[in-house]
């Protein structure tokens, strides 16, 4: 038996057990470095992916360490008694070697192997060959086994009204932060909304990013189910909730390896969904030279991938291709763009009118699935509502209940304004380069980050004219920043 010890190590979605190399245990077992081991006491398990140490600063001899997920998952206190064996090979990891062959499979394999995906008796190494192996080759048919498998790991959410709507943009726009005008508008009209979000992987900010300015977005099941009840609507993190659980494992692989393929995109997508309980559910796809759906064959082949897994799931679905040739609004990053979404609903003069038009568009498409609304009057009702201030009651009364955020969110010090370096019109925006400069300045990591753009595709500028400014909280941050942003600043002058 081997004490548990708690080591302070965020390992993401891996499981990682840490061993004495001078444990008893180890050296009458054999055990090896990177092995799955299967950690147990008191009916407890959790499969762990073992790291090995050389002296006494991390594990002692007689102890197990678990990194901080691994730990909070075996539910028990530090210092009690656990025992350890070796993990058996997981029985769907033929199915996997399958895959990598080229070979078409079966609804019954994806379910084994997401079950072993949740369970974690996956390496990370496997789960690479995995995904790279889906990236390579999948009917559609196999795309919905995917769906489906993950949608049926962990919560699955259920709602008592028979419309529950969402929405979801396929990302690559900087600044598109429209959910969080959608949802007051839509939660506002009495449909149920419950959005749940995840936060940036690649890009500046994600919705619960920016949310997370204006209120707690870690919000237990059990309150939600509360807010949605008495609100109609929530904007919160679902990273906590269970929701197709295998998903975010996969992810948390699918970063490092940049795999995003249409197929596993549209899986991720539709498996949240469904378990979430949505039942009608919109799609944006921007399109766009530098968005991440680059041109109008690819936009219609990934609708088309959308309505048939979405349509086969349960789900009434509808499927936009919007510009996604520029940014959206003014911020890029998580308190600058909150700061646009405040200045929409407060119908502020300064507020970004494209921001504002396409959240309209997107939440009159949401208001037309109710069964009491004529067909085509969703936004002549979003824009009443809008424009009645309800909106904006409704948002106020979701940051009250879902309650103060206690993130820092000021601006930060660091500024610097990017100016054009020659007289013309902007031709275009990069919305690649936008953001990566974004990221590198801070954001989403720091709240107050980012950019702040002062000039769109049309605009006239003179030489020296602001484009745009950066903000950053870190000096390092900021440089690297800055000097991406001279080396190419991301707008096409004519």
């Amino acid at each position: 038996m081997l004490k548990l010890k708690r080591v302070p190590i965020d390992t993401q979605r891996e499981y990682v057990a840490f061993l004495s190399r001078d444990c008893a245990v180890y050296r009458a077992e054999g055990f090896k470095a990177l092995a799955k081991i299967e950690v147990m006491a008191d009916g407890k398990h959790v499969l762990a992916t073992l790291n090995v140490v050389e002296n006494g600063l991390i594990v002692g001899p007689d102890e197990l360490g678990l990194s901080l997920q691994a730990f909070a998952s075996m539910g028990l206190p530090e210092g009690a008694e656990v025992s350890i064996r070796q993990a058996s090979p997981p029985e769907s990891l033929e199915a996997v070697r399958a895959k990598i062959r080229g070979q078409t499979l079966e609804p019954q394999d994806y379910k084994a192997i997401i079950e072993d995906v949740a369970a974690h008796r996956y390496s990370q190494m496997e789960l690479a060959a995995f995904l790279v192996s889906l990236a390579g080759f999948m009917t559609t048919g196999e795309v919905l086994a995917l769906t489906r498998a993950m949608a049926g790991t962990g919560t699955r959410l259920s709602w008592p009204d028979p419309v529950v709507v969402d929405k979801h943009c396929v990302g690559g726009l900087p600044g598109n932060r429209t959910s969080m005008i959608v949802v007051p508008i839509v939660a506002a009209h009495g449909l149920p909304i419950p959005k749940s979000s995840s936060r940036a992987i690649t890009s500046p900010s994600g919705t619960a990013d920016t949310m997370e300015v204006l209120a707690n977005v870690d919000i237990p099941l059990p309150r939600l189910r509360e807010i949605v009840g008495a609100e109609r609507g929530c904007l919160v993190w679902g990273g906590h909730m269970n929701l197709a659980p295998a998903d975010d494992v996969l992810i948390s692989v699918e970063r490092p390896l940049n795999v995003d393929t249409p197929e596993q995109m549209v899986a991720s997508i539709l498996a949240k969904k469904a378990a979430a309980g949505s039942t009608h559910l919109l799609i944006d796809i921007p399109v766009g030279p530098t968005a991440k759906v680059r041109n109008q064959t690819e936009a219609i082949r990934l609708r088309k991938l959308f309505e048939f897994v979405g349509g086969a799931m349960g789900m009434q679905m509808v499927v936009i291709m919007s510009d996604g040739s520029q940014p959206i609004g003014h911020g890029i990053g998580p308190a600058l763009e909150a700061r646009d979404v405040m200045q929409v609903l407060r119908r502020d003069p300064a507020a970004p009118q494209d921001l504002r038009e396409k959240s309209l568009e997107l939440a009159g498409l949401l208001i037309d699935f109710d069964p009491k609304v004529k067909g085509g009057q969703g936004y002549a009702i979003a824009r009443e509502i809008l424009d009645s201030g309800r909106a904006l009651t409704a948002m106020e009364r979701i940051i009250a209940a879902q309650g103060p955020s206690h993130v820092p969110s000021a601006l930060g010090k660091f500024t610097e304004e990017i100016p054009a370096p020659r007289a013309g019109t902007v031709s275009s925006i990069d919305c690649y380069r936008i953001a990566r400069i974004a990221r590198l300045a801070g954001a989403p990591m720091d709240k107050g980050s980012g950019l702040d753009l002062f000039k769109r595709v049309g605009d006239r500028v003179e030489a020296g004219e602001t484009l745009y400014r950066i903000h950053a909280a870190n000096k390092a941050d900021f440089a690297f920043a800055t000097a991406l942003a001279r080396e190419n600043n991301g707008f096409g002058l004519d």
